[in-house]
């Protein structure tokens, strides 16, 4: 047997006054070895049942007292009665006993019957190391048993001390559930009171969403109701006000009845004017078409090569101002399935707008790939827009406080109705602008 499984002690258990004896040896080692007092007690007590039933035997039994500072230190007490074939009696008679040890195991050996008990070390105690152990073996080789009368006295203050601190546990605990009522009693008016909260707050939502509900009813209608307006007030206009435009042609023509130059200058004036009111009426149209849903996209195989080379070729009469340049460049997919006409009609409006607010610069078209969709970015050196109105110019009729076009008129519809239209092809349109450095939109659409 190696220095460190060597018994710290041994005593045979011959009468019952050895009961008393290997109590307070067992108290005395579990002390040495750095137990808690309660912890003394309970394998004191341990050992006193295992003697008493030893005992009762006939038959001389061996204790030993084994520490094991390897691992988890762990103190083992091993009784062994050596009358055989007696385990499962001895077991029957110490049921209890193993509430007070970690581990309790009765079995049957060559030496007879055996009983093993282990308790472990707290975490305090002090390290066992071969030093130590040979003190504590020094110290309970000098050990001398005291009376009966002694332990009795000594197990006396340790069952009063075991009373006190039940008496302490116990008031404890009734303070604690009396603590806990009052705890329970708060958080019973707590949830009481937030469910009401709750339930009057889900009576407010509920009545919220029906109102909401309805307020989305009459908007739509309201919606549906100004593009009907739009609609029929566009197509009601558009006859007169080419009439107007179509008298004027006749008035200047020079086979009819010469004009003065004034009546001419007037002439001039009334028909520029209703040219300007049927772009209105134009685009009021387009943009109720748009906002009713009847605009259907025609989904093909579109040459940007060819679009580009159409929007260069009927825009670039705009720009005749030589300061600013107008720049299309060269698409960067040959195709696109998408709708050539309202994909036109978007740029051609982006295009247009971005030259009637430059006065000087450049106006350019250019495309990219990015992350598998086309982007077609307008930019310009015009006024700019300032960041906050970045999302109002995409309101109907709204425009920029300030602004005024180099050429043409502004209605306010363009880019309401260029934003529709993108949404219709499925993508997106954005802005970035300064003022005073330009504006920069970019249309993106997918690539496939």
């Amino acid at each position: 047997m190696s220095e460190a499984a060597e018994p710290l002690t041994r005593m045979r258990l011959r009468v019952e006054q050895d009961i008393f004896v290997v109590r307070q040896l067992g108290r005395e080692v579990a002390r040495a070895v750095g137990m808690e007092q309660q912890d003394q007690t309970r394998i004191a007590t341990a050992l006193s049942e295992v003697g008493r039933v030893m005992v009762a035997g006939g038959h001389a039994a061996e204790v030993t007292f084994v520490a094991e500072p390897n691992g988890v230190p762990t103190l083992r007490v091993t009784v062994v009665d050596p009358l055989p074939g007696g385990a499962a009696d001895v077991g029957a008679q110490l049921g209890q006993v193993g509430r007070l040890v970690d581990t309790l195991e009765v079995d049957d050996g060559e030496a007879g019957t055996v009983v093993r008990m282990a308790r472990r070390l707290p975490a305090g105690a002090p390290r066992l190391t071969a030093e130590r152990m040979d003190e504590i073996r020094a110290g309970l080789s000098e050990h001398v048993p005291g009376t009966p009368l002694d332990e009795l006295s000594v197990q006396n203050q340790q069952l009063i001390a075991a009373l006190d601190e039940v008496r302490a546990q116990r008031d404890d605990l009734a303070r604690l559930n009396a603590e806990l009522e009052e705890t329970n009693r708060g958080v019973m008016a707590l949830y009481h009171q937030l469910s009401d909260e709750l339930e009057e707050t889900n009576r407010g939502v509920v009545a919220l969403y029906a109102e909401l509900d309805e307020k989305s009813v009459q908007l739509r209608a309201a919606s549906e109701a100004k593009s009907r307006f739009l609609a029929n007030v566009s197509h009601e206009l558009r006859a007169p006000v080419t009439a107007v435009i179509g008298l004027a042609r006749l008035l200047n023509d020079p086979a009819s009845e010469p004009l003065t130059s004034e009546q001419r200058r007037q002439v001039e004036l009334i028909s520029g004017s209703a040219t300007d009111l049927l772009a209105l009426v134009n685009d009021l149209l387009d943009l109720a078409k748009a906002e009713a849903g009847r605009i259907e996209p025609e989904w093909a195989e579109v040459d940007l090569r060819a679009v580009f080379a159409q929007l260069r070729g009927t825009l670039r009469p705009l720009a005749t101002r030589p300061e600013v340049d107008f720049v299309v460049e060269e698409p960067p997919l040959p195709t696109l399935r998408t709708d050539e006409v309202l994909l036109t009609r978007v740029l051609r409006n982006l295009l247009t707008n971005a030259i009637k607010f430059t006065a000087a610069g450049e106006v350019r078209l250019a495309g990219r790939l990015v992350d598998g969709d086309i982007e077609f970015v307008v930019s310009d050196t015009g006024a700019g827009i300032p960041a906050e109105l970045h999302e109002r110019i995409f309101e109907e009729f709204y425009q920029v406080p300030g602004s005024t076009a180099i050429s043409g008129k502004g209605t306010g519809l363009g880019l309401p109705y260029a934003r529709r239209l993108v949404g219709i092809l499925g993508g997106g349109l954005r802005v970035e602008s300064e003022p005073e450095v330009g504006s920069t939109f970019t249309v993106r659409l997918p690539a496939s």
